[in-house]
């Protein structure tokens, strides 16, 4: 029977790994952002209890359900799976303590394709090869999480509000926060409560109900919500909702912030790299002017609606992200394809500069700007390894191994998508994270290759 093995050492104790390991939220920080991978529901790491998964292998939908058996609390935890894919899977996790302050993670599993001897035949290399690539994955993230909130970590643990916690930013703060031991309610509609360790605050900005008590003693509130800037052309009506979806969430909260006889402490509120405009090769740092566009704009009113709650003495951070890269939403999600096919190439004169920052960057930096009391007011949240088209065009192509060789001109830009490609494609904006980098912050991936190469899994 094929067995899998992967053992790495962690900067924490065997205790802390393991205890990292049973949180809210470990499958999903651990889950490849490459792999389409959904937890149904989980009833924690305990003797017998379960988890369902949904997966797709291919274009086919498959559940997987697994039990935990063979735990040795600190030390060690199993999953066997009940269904799902494999003719046999067992996984077992142990924490093997090195030092006081160090251990070895070891992952072993023992797996048997369906179809005996033929199943290895036609599976077993790819099996084998998906094996190594995602726990290569899992073991770097793993290491890199615990190791930054060793440094971040603060007892008691934090209570967090999210606004817009379930868009793509929002998906990864969340496990992030769960699996650093921080207790995290959500801004939701109706109070939706989602079973993954997280408790609800009902809100609902286009209404201008939301429920003051439930933020009262909440150590800080985290808000991202805003309609997706990329969803179809800028009409009239998709700019109004672009605004009003910022603008009047924000000053809801803020004014709901300022009200409260015990509000947070700190307010960590989105705003974006479009507060700048095109600026061609010129260098933008957070005292930078804005720009003249719709989105500076948008941008200028966004961070000024969290004036009521600064003026309460909350300390607010506007973070002001840049392209956010993930293969599960945003700007390289929806370049994938096309690069994975050969079709890739330069937008317009590929002169432009984006901007980036990694999803994986960007749950640290909130967290960061949570627990950094010298930051407030703009803070660029974006990679310093900022790059032109050009070269974002040719490090992805490398990354996937695949010709750059079909442009996109700037005509088709805008006969394409309009004002949105004009201002999201074809401008220019050069940003640097000054405060960020003073502050001490110090970034997992900086540079665009290596962050490539994390999220895809090459």
């Amino acid at each position: 029977m094929p067995v899998f093995e992967q053992s790495s050492e962690l900067p924490v104790s065997a205790d802390e790994a393991f205890a990292w390991h049973c949180r809210p939220g470990a499958f999903q920080r651990l889950a490849p952002p490459w792999e389409t991978i959904e937890l149904i529901s989980s009833e924690g790491v305990a003797e017998g209890s379960q988890a369902t998964i949904r997966m797709k292998l291919g274009p086919i939908p498959k559940m997987w359900i697994a039990e935990h058996h063979g735990i040795i609390p600190g030390r060690q935890f199993q999953d066997i799976q009940l269904a799902g894919p494999f003719a046999k899977w067992e996984h077992t996790h142990r924490m093997e303590p090195v030092s006081a302050g160090a251990c070895r993670l070891s992952d072993r599993i023992e797996h048997q394709l369906p179809l005996g001897i033929l199943g290895e035949i036609f599976g077993g290399r790819l099996i084998g090869q998906q094996l190594e690539r995602t726990f290569r994955y899992r073991h770097a993230l793993t290491a890199s999480d615990l190791k930054f909130h060793a440094a971040y970590s603060r007892e008691p643990a934090m209570k967090i509000a999210v606004g817009g916690s379930t868009g793509l930013v929002g998906s990864a703060l969340i496990p992030f926060l769960t699996t650093g031991g921080h207790e995290v309610a959500r801004l939701t509609r109706g109070g939706k409560s989602v079973d993954d360790g997280t408790t609800s605050i009902d809100w609902d900005p286009s209404q201008g109900r939301i429920d003051a008590a439930g933020i009262e003693g909440c150590d800080a509130v985290v808000h991202l919500g805003g309609h997706n800037i990329a969803h179809g052309r800028w009409t009239t009506g998709m700019k109004r909702l672009i605004r009003d979806s910022r603008v009047n969430s924000t000053s809801l909260l803020c004014r709901t912030l300022a009200g409260l006889a015990n509000p947070p402490r700190v307010l960590v509120c989105a705003s974006a790299i479009g507060f700048y405009g095109d600026r061609g090769q010129d260098v933008m740092t957070e005292n930078s002017e804005p720009g003249p566009s719709f989105l500076s704009k948008t941008c200028v009113e966004w961070e000024q609606a969290t004036a009521p709650a600064r003026d309460a003495g909350v300390r607010v951070v506007n973070l002001r992200i840049g392209v956010v890269l993930s293969p599960q939403g945003g700007a390289l999600q929806k370049m994938l394809l096309p690069f994975k096919l050969g079709g890739g190439g330069i937008v317009g004169n590929g002169k432009q500069w984006w901007s980036w920052v990694s999803i994986e960057d960007l749950p640290r930096i909130i967290l960061h700007g949570i627990q950094t009391e010298s930051l407030s007011g703009p803070v660029n949240a974006t990679s310093p390894g900022a790059v032109d088209n050009r070269e974002f065009t040719k490090t992805l192509g490398r990354v996937l191994r695949r010709p750059t060789l079909i442009p996109m001109p700037a005509f088709v830009v805008k006969l394409a998508f309009g004002e949105m490609g004009e201002e999201l494609l074809l401008g220019s904006t050069r940003v640097v994270p000054e405060r960020l980098i003073d502050s001490g912050y110090e970034y997992a991936f900086p540079e665009l290759e290596p962050a490539l190469r994390h999220l895809l899994g090459r």
